[in-house]
């Protein structure tokens, strides 16, 4: 039985089900053959973002991966501790 032949949306590359990048996002299920058609896709989907709900969103990704990073290093000072 042969895979099913999926077309990249940003490239045109046909790739087989199972390789690439799936993402689910607005309802749609978005396929690149790469990651870097990926990117390609989201640096040209920020552009059509609203200004303000773009800053807002930045800040929270910030914010996020930084109590993230945080959190990691707390975490491996405890266990150094330990030792």
């Amino acid at each position: 039985m042969r895979d099913k032949k999926i077309e990249c949306i940003v490239c045109g590359r046909i790739f087989y089900e199972g390789q690439g990048v799936k993402i689910s996002i607005g309802g749609q299920e978005l396929v690149f053959h790469s990651k870097s058609c990926a990117l390609k896709f989201f640096k040209n989907l920020i552009l059509y973002l609203d200004q303000k709900s773009l800053e807002s969103a930045v800040k929270m990704v910030i914010k996020e991966l930084k109590d993230r990073i945080n959190e990691i290093k707390e975490k491996r000072k405890k266990q150094l501790e330990s030792l």
